[in-house]
């Protein structure tokens, strides 16, 4: 044999070694990648070669699966009162993937997830039956929920301050997943998507806007913490109006008459004075102020209930007035319906806030639990001095002040309204807020709700924290405690 052949000998072995090399790499370290690609067919397929596992309410399924005709894809989810929970569910769809509780637990609910196999089924590649997601959420909550949004643009959240069990969330206007849940629903699809109202965002968790009034609970706390007030009940000191530092402009208040000057913590939230909260914010400096509101869940980017909420913000590197207007829950502030819920739910558990969760657990098809969320983490945001102090507040606030409209006859009920500027110089019609708990003494049950009526369609004149979101909250309170 030549020299010439002998290289040429050598090279191709070369090659031929670097190709096995390859498909090695590919075989074994690359395909599960591979396999885990949107774009593999194989993996659609196999996600609907079964009927899915169930997302429960109550012991009830609000999703099933359908048979299709035609085509590889076997079956197709299917949802019962689906426009009801599409802001727990999200939606599974073949040709526009999953989101939320459909999302994060797929592998579960098709049976691809190596939990719910067994070894040997693991190993070999076989299909499972899938398992079941069981949700905290309470269908009497949820349905007075959304039902009393109705036609609004608008979210709220239920909680139950002792476990943090979501038991409602509502996002309106709302849609029904079953529309899109084919490979052939493009024109359902895309007509959702160039609505304007945005029924595919879930407003409860993914939309933070200015909080208005209720952010003013933050406020008070961080007071009472720092001892800059030494009880709810100590005057404070409050010009009426308010000059917000370093420039010309007046804080003033939406009821000229309310007796602002000077009032008290209870007195001021009774009466939504903003002159008492806008001075409280510059007296105890930005810093102190987002530091409890971080205590209480401001600026957490990894808020997951498990469905990750977006985060909601108290700012930084402000000058006084920007600080003063903070402390109303306007400048740069933002929350979700889910914040402003926590807010109210540590205050009415003692100070303690529970770990927000609306999966309770996650279930094989034969029924072993697989993960669980009873035994959430649980933080103290404030003392039990000062969570007995804000609650006192919070009722003189629906006893006697502006959030009337939250009454309950024979529940301790605790609230605070908000209405939040919305707009270049407030030009569009503004947000109107809610968040409050309420307890029964005989039962012992308890929850905490905030809504938020984005539009509601009302004239501007008729927009108020009372008017429109403290109904809502209440038929959900109501229906809690029920």
């Amino acid at each position: 044999m030549n020299k010439t052949i002998r290289r040429a000998a050598v090279f191709s072995l070369l090659l031929v070694l670097a190709l096995l090399v390859r498909a090695t790499w590919v075989q074994g370290y690359e395909a599960q990648a591979l396999t885990d690609q949107e774009s593999n067919r194989r993996k659609v397929i196999a996600q609907y070669a079964q009927p899915l596992g169930d997302i429960v309410v109550a012991g009830s399924a609000v999703t099933g699966s359908k048979r299709t005709e035609g085509g590889d894809l076997a079956y197709k989810r299917s949802y019962t009162d689906g426009a009801l929970y599409s802001a727990v569910t999200g939606y599974s769809s073949q040709a526009y993937g999953s989101t939320q509780l459909e999302g994060i637990y797929s592998g579960v609910l098709d049976g691809t997830d190596l939990r719910v196999k067994s070894p040997v089924d693991a190993l070999t590649g076989k299909q499972q039956e899938p398992g079941d997601v069981v949700t905290t959420i309470d269908p009497a909550v949820q349905k007075a929920g959304f039902e009393a949004l109705g036609n609004a643009k608008g979210a709220a959240v239920a909680i139950d301050p002792k476990t943090g069990e979501v038991l409602g969330m509502v996002s309106t206007p709302s849609y029904d997943p079953s529309t899109i849940s084919g490979t052939s629903d493009g024109d359902a699809w895309q007509k959702l998507l160039d609505r304007e109202d945005k029924p595919l965002l879930n407003r409860a968790l993914r939309q933070p806007l200015p909080p208005g009034s209720t952010f003013k609970l933050v406020v008070a706390a961080a007071a009472l913490e720092d001892g800059l007030y030494g009880s709810a009940d100590e005057k404070t000191d409050s010009p009426d109006p308010y000059r917000l530092p370093g420039t010309r402009t007046d804080l003033e208040n939406e009821n000229p008459s309310a007796p602002c000057e000077d009032a008290t913590i209870r007195t001021a939230l009774q009466y939504s004075c903003n002159n008492v909260f806008g001075k409280m914010a510059v007296d105890l400096g930005q810093d102190k102020v987002r530091a409890m509101a971080e205590k209480f869940g401001f600026n957490d980017k990894k808020q997951d209930v498990p469905v990750r909420a977006s985060a909601s913000v108290y700012p930084s590197g402000m000058n006084a007035s920007s600080t003063a207007l903070t402390g109303i829950g306007q400048f740069d502030v933002t929350a979700t319906p889910l914040q402003m819920s926590l807010v109210s739910a540590a205050i009415a558990n003692d100070g303690v806030m529970e770990s927000p969760h609306m999966v309770s657990k996650v279930v094989s098809a034969d029924g072993d639990t697989l993960q669980s969320y009873e035994d959430g983490d649980s933080r103290r945001i404030v003392s039990s001095a000062t969570a007995e102090q804000l609650r006192s507040a919070m009722e003189t606030v629906v006893e006697e002040g502006t959030g009337s409209n939250a009454q309950i006859p024979g529940a301790e009920v605790g609230g605070k309204t908000g209405t939040a500027q919305h707009g270049e110089n407030n030009s569009k019609t503004p947000y109107a807020w809610f968040t409050s708990y309420a307890k029964d003494p005989g039962s012992g049950k308890e929850v905490a709700v905030a809504v938020l009526i984005e539009d509601s369609g009302a004239e501007r004149s008729e927009v108020s924290g009372n008017g429109l979101a403290a109904p809502v909250a209440r038929e959900m309170m109501e229906a809690a405690l029920g």
